[in-house]
């Protein structure tokens, strides 16, 4: 099954809203890190709106799990990766007046600015990775860059699904524990966007990529994304970090390792069960 990177980023939101010096991104990674993640992501936009310079080091001196460091593909950004050197980067496109990232970076249009950062990040030991939307042009030219992995844009899936799961998020229910043992069917469009992922990540494993996926993935419907042979490592921050506020980071972690296995469990059910429905454990 995949492996599970929790993005910190938004305990770093939550400080930086009063400017102090608490919540600390570095605690809750360290504490993700003993609940099993494998990974920790984090994002030092160029605006500073969550994670700040000065987290960087820290997380290099004091987190030993595979570290994940999301970029704009700028100069500025690429210079401190090198200075942290991360296990690996994920290059995204960044706008300022964006609540998140909201699209995949369009690595055949910028392959020529892409091209010389690739090339210094790999020099360096670090591994690239290029966070694209599920299109066979943009996994074709991150191949021809050189990039390591893939993240797959999972953002218009997730949208859709949440949709479509809506009706089992009631206000103050326990999301796993509303979910456990449930059949959860994906309407027509986030089973369409499902099927892009899932032929993206056949497609960068065929050409030579390592593919993880991300983006607005949370309890409710990780599984069919778990699911997908071939995935390394899914990228989770938002949801993780919203349910440990409430049950501790811990808990929010062990959860999420669970229905990420659970996903795989279902997709390994005879052909007799629905095509649409999705088990939880």
């Amino acid at each position: 099954m995949p492996r599970l990177g929790v993005n910190i980023d938004h305990v770093a939101t939550l400080r930086e809203v009063r400017r102090v010096a608490y919540p600390d991104p570095v605690e809750a990674a360290l504490a993700a890190a003993r609940a099993g993640a494998g990974a920790i992501t984090f994002h030092l936009r160029e605006d500073r709106r969550h994670i700040q310079d000065h987290d960087l080091l820290r997380l290099r001196q004091q987190v030993h799990v595979h570290l994940n460091q999301e970029l704009a593909p700028i100069d500025e950004m690429v210079e401190l990766a090198l200075k942290i050197r991360p296990h690996e980067v994920c290059l995204v496109p960044e706008r300022r007046q964006e609540l998140t990232t909201e699209g995949g970076l369009d690595a055949a249009g910028l392959s020529a600015r892409l091209a010389p950062m690739i090339a210094r990040l790999k020099d360096a030991g670090v591994g690239v990775s290029l966070f694209i939307d599920p299109i066979e042009r943009q996994i074709e030219a991150a191949a021809a860059l050189g990039a390591d992995f893939v993240e797959i844009h999972t953002g218009a899936y997730a949208n859709l699904a949440d949709k479509d799961l809506a009706e089992r998020y009631l206000t103050g229910v326990d999301p796993p524990r509303a979910l456990k043992g449930a059949k959860l069917k994906l309407g027509e469009a986030a089973a369409a966007e499902l099927c892009k992922i899932r032929d993206a990540v056949k497609a960068a494993r065929a050409a030579g990529l390592k593919p993880n996926a991300g983006h607005g993935l949370n309890y409710g419907n990780v599984a069919p994304i778990a699911a997908i042979a071939g995935i390394q490592w899914l990228h989770i921050g938002h949801a993780i970090v919203a349910r440990a506020i409430a049950v501790g980071m811990s808990r929010a972690v062990s959860e999420m390792l669970a229905l990420v296995g659970g996903g795989r469990s279902a997709a390994a059910r005879p052909r007799g069960d629905s095509a649409g429905a999705v088990g939880r454990r």
